[in-house]
């Protein structure tokens, strides 16, 4: 690399070079029939390794097409899309197969979809492995760790019908991480399950995350998940809208307090989604103005007269 006197001369900057998941522009098309229809349009989204972050959005906003992609279950039909350096647009029938055994652990919400109806808990975990091949001695060590890290080293020998759903899931999430993947990818893992289980459930994945390194995304309806999360974003028509962080800070009083700041996402063309509750209030329609003042952009109606109190709907600091 080219040095000029102590300094280093890098090249252009990448967008999300450091991160583990990266999506860029990233769209999705089905077919069906004669219709199209455009699940993500042009998704941006960064994932640091390390990070474990929620996932949320109304039924067919795009986040569980989102999920499928990174899982390498689908294909992106365009823009681009990268996991701990794997490139999945393209991946040959080998990568994929090699991607989703050692890279990627994928919990389903169903729990029957997870499990093999006629395998007990320590054979369903051990099958991944056996699969990639691991050496057998190392198998049984790996299945007895699992099992007793999500806390169903009991259910060592049940098969799911003497299962709970609680216990299920666990053992679902055990056989997601039996390859040592980088990443965990859970769709609703606590969507069949009532308050307290789910509770637990989330637990269990705090506690991977923070013991064992393991990158999590999290797609969920329920607000209880998402709000335990540092990250939340939030996905409507196909793309991220908005997102959620949380932050541990000391009250006036001595006392810690989790403080939650919103902020609109802009993605890499310069777009902007302004919340619905937002456009109603000033009655923001097709055609809106900009304005450029100081620290952060007001958007107001496009019409006649002057217009109090304009929107402050972005910031961006220096």
């Amino acid at each position: 690399m080219p040095e000029v006197g102590s300094a280093t001369v890098r090249g252009p900057e990448v967008f999300g070079q450091d991160a583990l998941i990266v999506c860029d522009s990233l769209v999705r098309i089905y077919q069906t029939g004669s219709i199209e229809v455009q699940a993500l349009q042009g998704l941006d989204l960064l994932v640091n390794a390390g990070e474990m972050i929620a996932l949320v959005g109304a039924s067919g906003s795009g986040k569980s097409t989102l999920l499928s992609l990174l899982a390498g279950i689908d294909a992106p039909t365009a823009g681009k899309a990268r996991v701990a350096g794997w490139d999945l647009l393209d991946l040959s029938a080998r990568d994929r197969v090699k991607y989703r055994r050692h890279t990627v652990g994928y919990v389903r919400q169903q729990t029957a979809q997870n499990l093999v109806p006629y395998l007990t808990a320590a054979q369903v975990v051990d099958l991944p492995m056996t699969l990639a091949r691991v050496p057998g001695k190392e198998r049984a060590q790996r299945v007895e760790s699992l099992l007793e890290s999500v806390g169903v080293a009991h259910c060592r020998d049940r098969r799911p019908g003497q299962m709970s759903g609680g216990e299920q899931m666990r053992v679902a999430i055990a056989v997601a991480l039996a390859n040592q993947p980088k990443v965990l990818l859970a769709d609703e893992p606590t969507g069949e399950l009532d308050t307290q289980t789910s509770a637990q459930v989330f637990g269990v994945l705090r506690e991977v995350n923070r013991e064992l390194g393991v990158t999590i995304v999290v797609v969920t309806h329920d607000p209880d998940v998402s709000g335990q999360v540092e990250r939340t974003v939030a996905i409507r028509d196909g793309r991220t809208s908005s997102e959620v962080l949380r932050r541990t800070s000391t009250a006036e009083n001595g006392d810690d307090e989790v403080v939650h700041e919103e902020y609109a996402v802009m993605d890499r063309a310069g777009r902007v989604q302004v919340p619905k509750d937002y456009r109603e209030a000033l009655n923001l329609t097709r055609r809106v103005r900009l304005a450029l003042e100081g620290d952060h952009v007001s958007v107001r109606p496009d019409g006649l007269g002057q217009i109090a109190n304009p929107e402050r709907v972005g910031e961006e600091q220096a």
